[in-house]
């Protein structure tokens, strides 16, 4: 018997988007849970999606990374290679998922910084913060790739859980295509702890 909360996804908004990357729909979506979970996700999509295999990213929300530019991660350069790659193609799809600091929050992220300062790595920090090393679970974007219509995707991703989320959810991953950031001094204990750890797929590190 499945006892998983059940999620009703909902198109809140859509409207013309263009950008430095180039023009795209965004949309918003909203996913609500039978145990009264909420959430939240933007979509950037460009040109039709018919056809071969799109690129897709699933993106999760990176404050410091994305708007502050931090390099203590590769988020905001995963972000803009995924952006290039589908603008390069002239089709895909983008998902940003509110999911901070792999779904412990943004000031719990920040007390992570503060043990990662002290020596631990981004594993070790959110388990003595009390949470598992990743909290995603990947179902809202799996339900916005159905409403999109999709079978087949060419997921932007070096993340195998990732991959693996988007084919439960019904949906084929035609293709892994990496988005490998530059290894910077700054972020290189990261991306270790993330491939040695984490079992992410970070081919030439």
């Amino acid at each position: 018997m499945n006892n998983s909360p059940t999620l009703q996804l909902q198109k809140a908004a859509e409207a013309d988007f263009p950008s430095q990357f180039g023009h795209f729909r965004i949309y918003g979506f909203e996913g609500r849970y039978d145990d009264g979970r909420f959430e939240e996700a933007v979509v950037l999509r460009m040109g039709a999606l018919e056809g071969p295999p799109p690129l897709v990213r699933i993106h999760s929300q990176c404050l410091t990374g994305d708007v502050f530019h931090s390099l203590r991660c590769d988020c905001r350069a995963q972000l803009e290679i995924a952006l290039e790659e589908i603008a390069a193609e002239g089709r895909g799809l983008l998902i940003y998922e509110h999911k901070e600091g792999r779904g412990i929050g943004l000031i719990n992220k920040l007390r992570a910084y503060e043990l990662q300062d002290a020596g631990a790595d981004t594993v070790e920090a959110n388990e003595r913060l009390g949470f598992e090393p990743d909290l995603r679970d990947y179902e809202l974007p799996g339900a916005i790739l159905r409403y999109f219509g999709l079978q087949s995707v060419r997921l932007l991703s070096n993340n195998p859980e990732k991959v693996g989320a988007v084919e439960r959810a019904g949906i084929e991953v035609a293709e892994r295509v990496p988005c490998l950031a530059d290894v910077l001094d700054s972020r290189e204990a990261y991306l270790r702890t993330k491939k040695e750890k984490m079992g992410h797929l970070l081919e030439g590190f």
